[in-house]
């Protein structure tokens, strides 16, 4: 790998569900091993230089699944973490989140909030699990926070870049990667994914590995990125 290393990277996992079904297992069954290419996946972006890796856990809508499906999912971060967070460490990732806790388990919370606190202080890749996250709630909430300075006193003048720090995720996405086939967005990182490069790819999340990754950097470094301007 050579310069151009995408700083930020947004993959959306797609395709957990479909994997299993084509191999007549269950859906559980999708989740656990795309909780193992989280794992892969990780380590790979963190050898090949990326800054930040922001992965699409559980989204808000996602509370509209089978009962027993969310219970399954809300004990995955425990069995990732429980499997992963001492080899997490000594690569020197970092784990954050984005999102709200607050709905999840009090066993799901105090096991992501541990996996935060236990590696606050690596200095590698970030590792951002975007959970219990929608895009449209995220920029109303910044929107909200905003407003309430406001009526506290604050001068009434928010630039684009004031109000990236009101989000769960303040940086602009450089690469954004959607996994098994759809096209589309679904609510992930409206305002951060302004500018960035698009690539949406039929391999299903659970087979997703270092090598797509890696196709998918080669892409986005052939990408003449413009920002709206020419190209010299």
């Amino acid at each position: 790998m050579n310069d151009n290393i995408p700083q930020t990277i947004a993959i959306i996992m797609d395709g957990n569900g479909r994997w299993a079904k084509q191999r007549g297992l269950p859906r559980t069954a999708g989740h656990k091993q795309g909780a193992d290419t989280i794992r892969t996946v990780a380590l790979a972006a963190n050898e090949l230089g990326v800054k930040k890796l922001i992965l699409y856990a559980f989204s808000t809508e996602n509370w509209k699944r089978p009962e027993d499906e969310v219970g399954y999912l809300c004990k995955l971060p425990g069995l990732f973490f429980n499997k992963y967070i001492r080899e997490l460490m000594e690569k020197n990732i970092r784990v954050t989140f984005a999102g709200e806790l607050e709905r999840f388990p009090s066993d799901t919370q105090k096991v992501i909030n541990r996996a935060v606190n236990d590696t606050s202080h690596n200095t590698g890749l970030e590792l951002c699990l975007a959970i219990n996250y929608g895009s449209r709630r995220e920029i109303l909430l910044g929107i909200q926070k905003y407003a309430d300075e406001v009526k506290n006193g604050r001068k009434n003048d928010l630039t684009e870049e004031d109000f990236s720090q009101y989000l769960f995720v303040p940086e602009d996405i450089d690469l954004m990667i959607r996994t098994s086939g759809e096209v589309r967005i679904s609510n992930f990182l409206l305002w951060q994914l302004a500018y960035s490069e698009l690539i949406f790819t039929p391999v299903s999340w659970p087979d997703f590995n270092k090598e797509e990754l890696v196709k998918c950097i080669e892409e986005f470094k052939h990408r003449d990125r413009r920002f709206g301007g020419l190209t010299k």
